[in-house]
């Protein structure tokens, strides 16, 4: 997925689709139905396997583009193929419906080959969030000085909602926070939840920075703050995606804070990669993989 403006129109959708689909949404921050199709088509995108590519296009940012293509409401959709629109619709349509609408000139690509299946201790303990605990808290005992094992012991903590043990475990990283990108993901993490409690009821503190973020869209510390109280109640993606509407708007804002808090997010929610055949490349994390193309998408437009 990629956000489109004027400047990248030219490359990103009319260039790209003499060699892949591209399907541009047409939207906007106010529209409900907008919001409910977006996360459908960004899903169908991964699903597709890259059979086409999804530009996004900020109607009320874009009016020029908006206006090239006539739009009249949102959201619309146009698929676009040789650098020409081919067919298109409008409204919010269920999942079922946009499949059917891709599968007229798209063609899912073939799915990979099954992974290996992990050897049965393994499952045993991805099943058993207090067996994993037990073996990093092993792990770090036996080796204080293991960065990697003390990390994977502070963020499995933090995931059992342990937070008093996980500062405990992390204290001796803390120095590195900054340095090392893992070590510095785990440090934002107990920012966040600092912050949210400081703040109190939590929903009073997002309303405030919601009603902030509609007088002045700019406001950047007020989206900065709301995406830390997403983060502390483990709301991954929305706290990257409020984290975006900075990027979008200034890359550099506070010292690139915002990329690195971004940057943190995507450490925590990773997935560990699967074990495959040898000589074979382990796949990606589908939703970490969405989220560094976002990022990249806002960083070099």
């Amino acid at each position: 997925m990629i956000d489109v403006t004027i400047e990248n129109f030219e490359q990103e959708v009319i260039t790209a689709s003499m060699s892949q689909p591209v399907l541009v949404d047409f939207w906007a921050e106010w529209c409900g139905p907008c919001k409910a199709i977006g996360p459908i088509l960004e899903k169908l995108e991964v699903a597709y396997g890259g059979a086409f590519k999804l530009a996004k296009i900020n109607s009320d940012e874009e009016q020029q583009l908006a206006g090239a293509f006539g739009i009249r409401s949102i959201p619309t959709i146009v698929l676009m193929k040789n650098g020409q629109p081919v067919d298109g619709f409008m409204g919010a349509l269920p999942e079922g419906k946009v499949r059917e609408f891709l599968d007229k000139h798209v063609q899912a690509l073939p799915p990979e080959e099954p992974e290996e299946e992990p050897l049965p201790a393994e499952d045993a303990l991805a099943d058993d969030p207090q067996a994993k605990l037990e073996k990093l808290q092993h792990a770090v005992a036996t080796d204080p000085s293991n960065d990697d094992a003390r990390c994977d012991y502070v963020k499995a903590l933090l995931a059992a909602g342990r937070e008093a043990e996980a500062r405990r475990a992390f204290e001796p990283l803390a120095p590195k926070a900054g340095v090392v990108r893992k070590i510095d993901a785990l440090a934002r993490w107990l920012d966040a939840l600092d912050f949210a409690r400081a703040q109190g009821d939590g929903v009073v503190a997002l309303a405030d920075r919601d009603a902030r973020i509609a007088a002045n869209r700019r406001d950047f510390e007020a989206r900065h703050d709301r995406a830390r109280l997403l983060m502390a109640h483990g709301q991954w993606t929305a706290a990257m995606d409020e984290l975006l509407e900075i990027l979008m708007r200034d890359k550099t804002w506070s010292e690139d804070l915002a990329r690195k808090t971004y940057i943190g997010i995507l450490e925590i929610i990773e997935q560990p990669r699967p074990k495959v055949a040898e000589g074979q490349i382990p796949p990606d994390d589908p939703l970490v993989a969405t989220y560094r193309r976002r990022l990249s998408s806002a960083v070099l437009s």
